[in-house]
């Protein structure tokens, strides 16, 4: 079968090849792939800067965005063949620390956990696939189109869980999220405060293509303008970092109502810097009791909340966001940023 693979820490060494078609194991499915969103973190694999082939190999299969459709399951499993599947990113480390050994392995100490398309376990970049039953989400059938967003969207339900866990500290009614960055965990962090009955603002560049389109679409404000002003505005009591620029990270964490919650999403690069008061930052934080958090990966009950908030979701709303569709064979057409991106898309099946 044809699979999308790469060498690890060496830059632009990915193509696809044909490798052995996968036999499931004990517990496990084989899933036929349908697609595979495209992200930062599969470009940064590609340029070399890290990844982990799996023991013994020196190429990896790329993808962790998944998307198939089940053609066999154990007989005593809760999946049948046809049924819509996305396979979960991140397994525990083999000597779990406390968080993994309560499944929260997304919050793993100790770093030894292993992550599909990543990290020292091949990913979903092929036309077959295998997984585990207990790392293998069911999707609603009419997101047979969108259904690669649940990864991203995992990432986002964690971001707000994160987030309604502080806020339980005290008394938490919040009325408005700011969301800075527009590409697709912005926009799903929009959607989910949406969801949540909250006046959402997303604030990015773009001043015209999709972005402002899908926020308008969502019931949501859109801002270009900088943070400081739209901050003003809005006065949100959540704001929810997507961009992982710097200058935006720390304007962030001076720009929620008192009271306020920050919850980083976005990685930054490092060696870039800038100059801020960190006093005038730390004295803010103090004395408005605000907290900055920062939240990576998910577990399987956010992949399960993630679910239901598509399947909540208006399915053409979702459907914006997917703004190319490239044939595997294809890929480093997928793996180029281009003007009006939000989410591209590898279709397996091609």
């Amino acid at each position: 079968m044809l699979a999308l693979t790469v060498q690890p820490l060496v830059a632009n060494s990915a193509d696809v090849r044909e490798v052995p078609d996968p036999v499931p194991g004990p517990g496990e499915m084989l899933v036929e792939g349908l697609a595979l969103g495209v992200c930062g973190t599969d470009r940064e694999i590609v340029a070399g800067e890290y990844g982990w082939a799996p023991p013994g190999r020196d190429r990896l299969v790329l993808g962790h965005e998944s998307l198939g459709r089940v053609r066999t399951a154990p007989p005593d499993s809760s999946f049948a063949p046809g049924d819509l599947v996305v396979g979960v990113v991140r397994r525990p480390d083999p000597e779990p620390c406390g968080a993994c050994a309560h499944g929260e392995f997304d919050m793993c100490r100790n770093g030894r956990y292993t992550e599909r398309g990543i990290k020292e376990i091949d990913g979903y970049g092929s036309r077959l696939w295998t997984v585990e039953t207990g790392y293998a989400v069911k999707l609603d059938p009419r997101l047979e189109q969108v259904g690669m967003l649940m990864e991203p969207a995992s990432v986002v339900a964690k971001a707000w869980e994160q987030v309604e866990k502080v806020g339980a500290r005290s008394w938490f009614e919040p009325r408005s999220v700011l969301v800075t960055g527009a590409g697709p965990i912005g926009l799903l962090a929009a959607l989910l405060g949406v969801q949540r009955g909250l006046e959402v603002h997303v604030l990015d560049l773009d001043t015209d293509g999709p972005k402002p389109e899908a926020v308008r679409a969502l019931g949501a404000q859109y801002h270009s303008t900088g943070i400081g002003e739209v901050a003003a505005r809005a006065k949100p009591d959540i704001i929810i970092e997507a961009t992982g620029v710097s200058s935006v990270v720390f304007e962030a964490m001076n720009s929620t109502a008192s009271y306020g919650i920050v919850c980083l999403t976005g990685v930054s690069s490092v060696g870039r810097k800038i100059s801020v008061d960190i006093g005038a930052a730390n004295r803010d934080i103090v004395l408005e009791n605000d907290v900055v958090v920062g939240s990576v990966n998910a577990n399987l009950s956010h992949y399960a909340a993630a679910a239901g908030a598509l399947a909540r979701a208006d399915a053409g709303w979702l459907s914006r966001l997917i703004t190319r569709r490239v044939p595997l064979e294809r890929f480093a057409e997928a793996l180029e940023a281009r003007p009006g991106d939000i989410k591209v898309v590898l279709d397996l099946t091609a």
